[in-house]
């Protein structure tokens, strides 16, 4: 490759992000991608059978609607292309009950009978300043508030564990909601914070959605490298890089990497002081993925299921939080809390004819080699009597397997790292600027930089407003 302005390492969204700021400010740009194809998690592939299409990664997407990135005109098609289930989230119970997550605040409220006025009390006011508090979640620590009111009314509540947010609430359905959707942090619900991660997602449920991609998430990839294109970048793929060495002239590097990719890369360029740092970052649990190829749709008991996009399976509150407590002390659940998103209620072409995908996961220890596919299935059966006899095909990878096919993903950890108070406010390590390492023109934007993980692109904004900053004469980065 011949010398450029910058080169970006790692072609997920974070890194296209980054690419594509720099690009669109004139700078010469090249990404440089490990994979065959580009887009990090966000790839679609036929896992199982011929005809299905199947996530590889991330399969919901209600971040690239709150992103102030993809807000740009550029990805008008893209949010065009976001398909909407009726119900975006829901939690099935024994004895058919369920607690669901509607578009509508007042319809979900009224949903959940008594619990209806807390639940109404609790999120009216977030979903009410949404676009301002997701614009202040996904901007860097260091960034003056633009609305500090907005913010102290997601931020207060959310620094409380899930089980204090519980509360306020008197149903099991109710609770059960929220611990669905706050174990998305991938942390016990005790610990704080995962009021933040139930708070945010919900929120979003009714603002923006829970959506789905015509074609699965490569769209988003295709949609990332077009733009890029458009701007006279260039991408190279099925090349991993070593090391910083192997890579052409370039003023800056750009690294999509997690921590461990940096000091592999680096090596001993790095300070002694920020490797142990970096050594010192913390990863979180790990995912058992499964994907099957189904004869058809998977029979709910609660009807509300069988429109919803995405299922969060584990019971009552306690039961999820059980399952929880068990992955951080490094057991596997015998009866795991499970994400299961059915992208054929809102986009049928994903398989042939009546058929249908399920895409899944349970969460593990970090760099677990067991097939949680039996136990996951069991779940779906529990809510769900009759699925086993809809598989046609199942394609499923352990949480070691995760890290085998991206190295980003350490341990299995598709998130970036663990979630803490700690390292919400130093990730990867302490430094003013996150996005900068100490060796001169390298710069970090993963989703192990501000403000995590999520399809949002926003870590790689930052650390491309970086470089700007401090090569090209742009100002300040925040």
């Amino acid at each position: 490759m011949s010398s450029v302005d910058v080169v970006v390492v790692g072609s997920g969204p974070n890194g296209l992000a980054a690419a594509i700021t720099l690009a669109t400010a004139g700078v010469s740009v090249s990404v440089i991608e490990g994979a065959d194809v580009p887009g990090g998690g966000c790839r679609t592939e036929s896992l199982t059978l011929p005809g299905f299409r199947h996530d590889v990664c991330s399969a919901v997407h209600p971040l690239v609607l709150a992103s102030p990135f993809f807000r740009q005109p550029a990805f008008d098609g893209l949010r065009h292309s976001l398909l909407q289930p009726a119900v975006p989230f829901a939690h099935p119970l024994d004895g058919g009950r369920v607690g669901a997550v509607l578009r509508s605040l007042d319809d979900t409220a009224a949903s959940l009978g008594r619990d209806g006025a807390a639940y109404r009390r609790l999120m009216g006011p977030l979903v009410a300043r949404s676009r301002e508090i997701a614009d202040q979640v996904l901007a860097p620590l260091r960034s003056v508030p633009a609305h500090p009111v907005a913010l102290a009314r997601f931020g207060l509540p959310g620094l409380l564990p899930a089980r204090r947010l519980a509360r306020r609430f008197e149903t099991d359905e109710a609770r059960a909601l929220l611990a669905g959707v706050s174990a998305h942090s991938m942390a016990p619900l005790s610990a704080p914070l995962t009021g933040a991660f139930g708070l945010l997602l919900t929120m979003t449920a009714h603002s923006v959605g829970w959506p789905v991609v015509a074609g699965g998430s490569s769209t988003i990839a295709d949609a990332l490298v077009a733009e890029l294109e458009r701007l006279g970048g260039t991408i190279a793929t099925g090349h991993w890089v070593r090391s910083l060495s192997e890579l052409p002239p370039s003023t800056a590097v750009v690294l999509d990497t997690a921590p461990k990719g940096l000091v592999a890369m680096a090596g001993a360029d790095l300070p002694e002081r920020y490797r142990r740092a970096l050594d010192r970052f913390r990863y979180g649990p790990g995912v058992c993925k499964v994907d099957w190829a189904l004869s058809g749709p998977v029979p709910w008991s609660a009807e509300a299921c069988r429109r919803a996009g995405t299922l969060h399976l584990g019971g009552t509150f306690d039961e999820v939080a059980a399952s929880e407590a068990d992955v951080h002390a490094g057991r596997h659940p015998d009866r795991p809390y499970c994400i299961v998103v059915q992208p054929g209620v809102a986009d049928p072409g994903r398989a042939p004819g009546d058929q249908e995908t399920l895409w899944g996961y349970c969460h593990v220890p970090s760099g677990s080699t067991v097939d949680m596919a039996a136990a996951i299935e069991a779940q779906i059966e529990r809510f769900a009597p009759g699925f086993p006899e809809l598989i046609l095909a199942r394609s499923t990878r352990t949480a070691a397997q995760e890290e085998e096919h991206n190295p980003n993903y350490v341990g299995g950890d598709i998130g970036g790292g663990a979630v803490s108070l700690g390292q919400t406010i130093a990730r990867p390590t302490v430094r003013w600027n996150p996005y900068r390492t100490p060796l001169k023109g390298v710069y970090l934007g993963s989703a192990s930089t501000p403000p995590g993980g999520g399809v949002h692109g926003m870590c790689g904004v930052y650390a491309a407003r970086t470089v700007l900053h401090d090569h090209f004469g742009a100002k300040a980065p925040f």
